[in-house]
């Protein structure tokens, strides 16, 4: 798709983004670029190794660089959204899109409006994930389309997400606010609070997971999550949404409330603010399945994890993408020991290392990865077997047939020739009627190959095949 339908094919829809040397600026770089556009990007840090990583020019004369973009993508932090907007919007060409990626709306929309000149659409979006996730499929972005000011590029940038399989929510600034207060304002400070809380406890978490329940783990989980990322960001979304107060106020009458009816023992009426909660909720039975799906995943995963013990598996680092694959040793709640197989170029100090990886990192190969990795990166060895096949057998039927062997990286036909042998007179040779057949086969570098050609050797004879001579070794 040529993403702005009124330039020509060949030429790159260019996009700025204001904040591209930050987490979110860098993800979204990669996300345009994989998809043709030719992306700039500013930071007020002036990080230009940043912009030589993601191999994308650093707009080191910013004005100079916001009239050539045809989308600029406002992408700072909260509290300097409107006077970048303000500074920026009015520079801009006529036709070009001004986009924010902002966690409210009300401020940022109106900014645009006042500073973005007639001749420029506006669209203001909300990305509702972090940059630790590795693509948008399946994650929601909401849009807030101006009326009269998003006309052309509205249906683009759209049609752009949902072809990345997110989904996406349409709404107004107002509307966005108030949902989000909650979503993201009362989540976060809740977790928080729960963190600061442990804080103060001095509880020790590590011993904690000794005695863990699936929900606890979770949560855990959870909590870490947003304690771990940046401090300052999670600080300005619980401070610049306005609604955000008179949710925190709900929040804590709520807990003094609770608090009280367990100091008083009052079980009626604790039972009876829970069942409330219940009703209003309208969606626990949907949610207790839900969840139990998210339990289930992880116990299934680490069943998986622990029937691989002694086979090759591969596991992908969530945040690296380095891959590694090797024989399971052995299984814990929360690590992997592997020996790590020997890949090609790989130093013979380091052949059969034992390598210790944390299963939170890690992403478990599926067959075919794992059987593309080990195709690309090991070593393999080459063996040649002859046969003569069954008189009006089809070589192609055998070859087919030898081809499910899945210890085979490929298997081809390198020879067919009419088909002799020797008489009991060692001298003598006649014709047998029978086609003879060369196949070779090219065995993964981490299976034994004499074991391997002894197999496929059997299945060929068990097909009707006569060995016909010694068969090669070509490499190992």
């Amino acid at each position: 798709m040529n993403p702005d339908p009124e330039k020509p094919s060949s030429g790159k829809t260019k996009v700025l983004i204001l904040g591209g040397t930050g987490e979110m600026g860098q993800w979204f770089t990669r996300f345009f670029k994989e998809r043709g556009y030719k992306v700039t990007v500013w930071g007020k840090g002036g990080k230009v190794e940043v912009a030589r990583k993601l191999n994308v020019p650093f707009a080191s004369e910013l004005d100079a660089a916001i009239p050539e973009n045809d989308i600029v993508i406002v992408s700072v932090p909260i509290n300097v959204t409107e006077e970048t907007i303000a500074e920026v919007a009015p520079k801009m060409k006529a036709g070009s899109l001004l986009m924010d990626f902002t966690s409210t709306k009300v401020k940022p929309v109106e900014a645009m409006q006042r500073f973005a000149p007639a001749g420029v659409e506006i669209l203001g979006t909300h990305p509702m994930f972090g940059p630790t996730i590795p693509t948008i499929r399946g994650q929601t972005v909401i849009l807030v389309p101006v009326k009269e000011r998003s006309e052309k590029w509205f249906p683009v940038i759209r049609q752009l997400f949902e072809e990345g399989g997110a989904h996406v929510e349409i709404t107004t600034a107002a509307e966005h606010d108030r949902l989000v207060s909650v979503v993201q304002g009362l989540t976060h400070f809740a977790y928080i609070s729960i963190g600061t809380t442990i804080d103060r406890l001095d509880f020790d978490i590590k011993k904690s997971r000794k005695f863990v329940s699936p929900v606890y783990s979770i949560m855990l989980d959870f909590v870490g999550r947003i304690l771990g990322q940046n401090p300052y960001l999670y600080a300005l979304i619980q401070m610049e949404n306005p609604g955000i107060p008179e949710v925190h106020e709900a929040f804590i009458e709520e807990c003094e409330e609770l608090s009280s009816l367990v100091r008083a023992h009052d079980e009626e009426g604790f039972v009876r603010k829970m069942k409330a909660a219940a009703r209003k909720y309208d969606d626990t039975a949907h949610a207790l399945r839900r969840s139990d799906k998210l339990i289930n995943s992880r116990i299934a995963e680490y069943e998986t994890l622990l029937n691989s013990v002694g086979k090759v598996c591969g596991f992908s680092h969530v945040y690296s993408g380095r891959v590694h694959v090797g024989t399971v040793k052995k299984v814990g709640p929360n690590e992997v020991i592997l020996t790590k197989l020997a890949s090609k170029g790989t130093s013979p100090h380091i052949k059969n290392k034992f390598i210790k990886l944390k299963l939170e990192n890690l992403r478990l190969l599926s067959e075919s990865e794992l059987r593309e990795w080990r195709r690309e990166k090991l070593v393999h060895s080459v063996r040649d077997i002859s046969v003569l096949i069954p008189e009006g057998a089809d070589p192609e039927i055998v070859l087919g047939a030898v081809k499910t062997d899945k210890h085979l990286v490929a298997c081809q036909i390198s020879d067919i020739y009419d088909g002799t042998e020797r008489t009991e007179d060692k001298n003598e040779i006649r014709e047998t009627g029978r086609l003879g057949v060369t196949y070779r086969i090219t065995i993964f570098g981490d299976c034994n190959a004499d074991s391997v050609e002894a197999e496929v050797t059997a299945l060929l004879c068990g097909l009707g095949c006569r060995v016909r001579e010694k068969n090669l070794k070509l490499t190992e």
